[in-house]
């Protein structure tokens, strides 16, 4: 029995997608059943409420051979330390209880590094994986830089005003994944048998790329010109706190905007073993150009 969190995320739904074709026993931790399309509700156990809960997951776990395991976003968590470790931590008990034998987590780079320590959300992602090893179970930790996703968040402005805009410096150089490729990791992961102990897992995307080389690359596909701006981190920070992200939450994402243009990303050396095959411009052609028509169909409608 393979149990799988956060079924209708980004990542968690292509996990799942990957294990039904699979043909694995599976089981579901969803906060409401009705959000899986119905079919696919046909073909898994579900265990509705948080796996943040005590309850829930002692119900998840129960017979129980590998768990995928993600920490979903809470915007207004009171301290980056609860998004993460708080949320984590009735988890990590119920692995050791219920003899949970291998667990795969999305973490992220940067451990060993001089930010760590000081990188707001990747530092809450590392105490997590600490807990996460603790408890004695099998874990592979799935570390990974910035996702390629990130970048859809920004179509409306891309299509409207031919701009995007972040934090880091135009030109540093930085790795970048597509969630697919996390997403087809830990399945190939939870579904392995095999290995044992504690590790992590690094995911780095084909090549690093600048903002600036993202901006000329999403120019060739769309046809027409966009740009980057780097933006103040004071200014960044004040823009999720206007979206209604705590003060903490919104200082994580600060912190580790400002680690990340400082080096975080870049203290791992890319290898076969750890590049991933969606290249930037193969995503921006599947993922982010659609993306930005529907931005123009919704503005015609």
């Amino acid at each position: 029995m393979i149990i799988i969190t956060t079924p209708t995320g980004q990542i968690g739904s292509q996990v799942l997608e990957n294990l039904l074709d699979a043909g694995e026993a599976l089981r579901v931790i969803v906060r409401d059943a009705s959000d899986l399309p119905a079919d696919t509700r046909e073909l898994v156990d579900i265990v509705e409420g948080s796996h943040s809960d005590a309850a829930v997951v002692d119900k998840a776990f129960a017979d129980a051979d590998a768990v995928f395991w993600l920490c979903p976003p809470d915007p207004q968590a009171p301290s980056v330390e609860a998004a993460f470790v708080g949320f984590t931590r009735h988890a990590a008990e119920a692995f050791k209880r219920q003899g949970v034998k291998r667990v795969v987590g999305v973490s992220a780079l940067g451990r060993g590094t001089p930010w760590a320590d000081r990188a707001g959300y990747v530092t809450g992602s590392l105490a997590m994986d600490d807990l996460i090893a603790s408890s004695g179970v099998a874990y592979r930790a799935l570390t990974n830089p910035s996702l390629m996703e990130n970048i859809v968040r920004q179509a409306e402005a891309i299509k409207n005003q031919g701009v995007f805009f972040l934090a880091i410096a135009g030109d540093r150089k930085l790795p970048a994944v597509a969630t697919r490729d996390i997403a087809a990791t830990a399945s190939r992961l939870l579904l392995d048998e095999s290995w044992s102990g504690v590790d992590e897992v690094p995911l780095l995307g084909p090549e690093d790329l600048s903002f600036n080389d993202a901006a000329e690359i999403i120019s060739e596909v769309l046809g027409t010109e966009v740009r980057y701006q780097q933006i103040p981190f004071e200014a960044y920070k004040n823009r999720f706190v206007e979206f209604g992200m705590s003060e903490a939450m919104a200082q994580g994402m600060t912190d580790m905007a400002w680690a990340k243009n400082e080096g975080l990303d870049n203290g791992i050396q890319r290898t076969p073993e750890n590049s991933t095959p969606t290249s930037f411009r193969q995503w921006c052609e599947e993922v982010l150009k659609p993306a930005v028509l529907g931005q123009t169909a919704a503005a015609a409608s």
